[in-house]
């Protein structure tokens, strides 16, 4: 069977999904879809913790779907820019399971992934596949990808 393992850059789906269709993405749908192409072994959704309720509640049902939830606290800069960055925290752990899985999903429009995606390729023969707002992701990430997933209005609420 396909052991799949998921990486979800939170930040970037949420601003992508409400930048294009002012509505939020579907973590159930999701994981449904890629259930059918075989077993979710490990699914991480990175997200920024700002410590306010609403953003709890939307944890624990990414909790629920069956991600394991990875938090990092709100930074606000003197300057009155925000920082909530999460591509080294995911690079990471994308490397570390490479050689245990046969696909990786990643959900971000970011860039900045493609030279990942095309390492874990090449090095451990790993299918890579991303899911990402089309007009909003990178085409070098789209490129890099053996798939790429648009979201659109199926995968939405």
């Amino acid at each position: 069977m396909n052991r799949i393992a998921v990486f979800v850059d939170v930040q970037n789906i949420y601003y992508t999904t409400r930048q294009i269709y002012n509505r939020q993405f579907d973590y159930k749908k999701v994981w449904q879809r890629i259930s059918k192409d075989g077993e979710i072994v490990l699914a991480y959704a990175y997200a920024i913790d700002r410590g306010d309720d609403r953003q709890q509640k939307f944890q624990n049902a990414l909790k629920t779907i069956g991600f394991d939830v990875k938090l990092k606290p709100f930074i606000q800069r003197r300057d009155g820019s925000a920082k909530g960055d999460w591509d080294v925290g995911i690079t990471i752990d994308v490397m570390q399971c490479a050689e245990s899985v046969d696909t990786v999903v990643l959900l971000s429009g970011d860039g900045d992934f493609d030279l990942l995606l095309d390492k874990v390729r090449s090095e451990y023969a790993v299918s890579t596949e991303v899911y990402g707002v089309a007009a909003l992701t990178a085409d070098s990430l789209i490129h890099s990808a053996k798939l790429f997933h648009p979201i659109e209005k199926g995968l939405l609420l």
